[in-house]
């Protein structure tokens, strides 16, 4: 561990949306404006906090950076533990960056009850930020339980027609996989006593563990049912849709970019590296659930007349190819995934505003009442061309870099798995494609389509961040790839004893990554330096 804060980065970054709903608090809600113009500075003020630990985060540190620690409950071990490495790093950027997008994409669209819906996207704002810098496994768990609150209310009361029960299928869905995961972590957490006699909750003690495979082994699925509803995975994916769906627009967008990534920053955070005998073991299990999963979701896709829930699904197949790319447990793999799941949340958030831009005009997600919208939106076509690309993974887009990465991992390990995973990306183009051409190209033969507004100057801003950073990664990805060396490299050394001895035998060089790419190209194995 390295890089102790001196000044409290992470918690600034965590508590500002929460000052943002203490200020909300003393509004008068019927000062809408007021309520608008307060929770976009709010966000926007949350995303240049967060920007420092772009710049300031070394990428050659293989410790947790940025650490603060404090006692918090100290009868029990638990401590107020913050701590950040690349992965860290870049999945709170994208929830700040998200979480401007979604307040602002929402000026419009939410015109009930407006304060209390920014008090809720606010404080689901604290609790992601919360768990993807905790480093204690309870405090971890406090901010995992109290994201389910706000996006249980953004979903039921400003959800559409079946919004109820929606929320009730995704409190109970993720309730029940958080409950069995608490199971998981006071085995992880007394069985670390029985062997140290200390109590704690410290995440980096536990990845230190040699847990017995027996007990890992039931850990393992412990963790695997709350992080795999999560994700969703395959068949654990039936509340995504109908949440989706219901959701508002915002609740959407910070669905799929943000909240789906917790499960599979669980996988890579805490099974990976604290059970990594159990998790070689469930590897043909995963991976099989992964694949039905990338083939199913896109076939059902492509089945789906509305389009909100078309995209919901699409999200089941990438995700699929995510976890895929994560459990080959090579390190191109991992980075892959990793890489992957930024991607999603550019692309598919992107594409959920989309279908909140023309639901907000005509109310009806229905593909058939649409088409020819280029000829009266070519601006809100053209940017659905831009990200449309990127979710097939276009070269020069994002997509295409977390594909190859993907399929880079899985090929050194199952060709046949490569060859599933491919085939999901084909069918991906298929049902995409086929979304643009019914609703951009064609006549307007809708007579409700015919005077539709293009975008305005704030919805195109919703827009701007995510087409730079779309072209971004997929030109020049080598920034993001950096930021993830070590903290791939160091689940590697737990997960994966391939690896173990090419990372050890240079730790004092400071070079983990050209060790493994020099004896990879020995021994004819994966090539580290490919995710570069």
């Amino acid at each position: 561990m390295s890089n102790a804060a001196e000044f409290p980065l992470l918690s600034l970054i965590l508590f500002t949306p929460l000052v943002g709903v203490l200020v909300l608090l003393f509004i008068d809600r019927a000062n809408a404006h007021l309520i608008r113009l307060v929770s976009n500075v709010t966000v926007g003020i949350g995303f240049l906090v967060s920007l420092p630990l772009w710049f300031m985060y070394d990428t050659q540190d293989a410790g947790w950076q940025f650490v603060e620690r404090h006692d918090w409950i100290p009868s029990i071990g638990a401590d107020y533990f913050l701590g950040v490495d690349g992965f860290s790093v870049l999945l709170i950027l994208l929830t700040t960056l998200m979480g401007v997008i979604a307040v602002l994409s929402s000026w419009t669209a939410i015109t009930m009850r407006v304060k209390e819906y920014y008090v809720f996207l606010l404080a689901l704002q604290t609790g992601m930020l919360g768990a993807f810098m905790s480093l204690d496994f309870l405090l971890f768990f406090l901010f995992w339980e109290v994201m389910l609150v706000p996006m249980y209310f953004l979903i039921g009361i400003w959800g559409s027609d079946n919004r109820l029960y929606s929320a009730i299928k995704f409190f109970l869905f993720t309730l029940v996989g958080s409950v069995v995961m608490l199971l998981g972590i006071l085995a992880v957490y007394f069985y670390h006593h029985s062997v140290t006699g200390i109590y704690t909750f410290d995440v980096t003690q536990f990845h230190k563990l040699g847990i017995p495979y027996d007990l890992q082994w039931w850990i393992f699925l412990a963790f695997f049912l709350g992080f795999a509803v999560k994700v969703p995975m395959f068949p654990f994916h039936t509340w995504l849709p109908d949440a989706h769906t219901d959701a508002p627009t915002a609740g959407s967008v910070i669905l799929a970019a943000v909240l789906l990534k917790m499960g599979t920053y669980g996988f890579i955070r805490f099974s990976l590296p604290i059970l990594p005998e159990a998790t070689v073991a469930f590897v043909p299990v995963v991976a099989a659930l992964s694949i039905v999963g990338i083939v199913y979701g896109a076939l059902v896709a492509m089945a789906q007349k509305d389009w909100k829930r078309l995209v919901a699904y699409s999200s089941v197949s990438h995700m699929g190819m995510v976890m895929l790319g994560m459990f080959a447990l090579t390190p191109v793999g991992i980075t892959g995934s990793i890489v992957q799941q930024l991607n999603h949340g550019i692309s598919t958030g992107a594409l959920f505003l989309i279908v909140g831009i023309v639901y907000e005009r005509r109310h009806t997600r229905a593909i058939a009442e649409y088409g020819g919208l280029s000829k009266v939106m070519p601006v809100y076509a053209t940017i659905f061309l831009v990200m449309t690309m990127s979710s097939i993974g276009l070269p020069t887009l994002n997509g295409f870099i977390g594909e190859v990465l993907i399929l880079q991992g899985i090929f050194v390990v199952s060709k046949m798995w490569a060859f599933v995973a491919a085939s999901g990306i084909v069918l991906g183009a298929a049902y995409m494609l086929w979304l643009y051409q019914r609703t951009m190209f064609g006549n307007v033969d809708n007579p409700k389509n015919e005077s539709l507004p293009d975008l305005s100057m704030r919805e195109i801003w919703t827009f701007v961040p995510l087409l730079i950073l779309a072209v971004w990664i997929g030109l020049y990805p080598k920034p993001f790839l950096d930021r993830l060396e070590t903290s791939v490299d160091n689940v590697m050394v737990r997960v994966n004893s391939d690896y173990t001895p090419r990372l050890a035998a240079v730790e004092d060089q400071g070079s983990p990554t050209l060790a493994l790419d020099a004896a990879a190209q020995a021994d004819g194995g994966p090539v580290r330096g490919g995710a570069r």
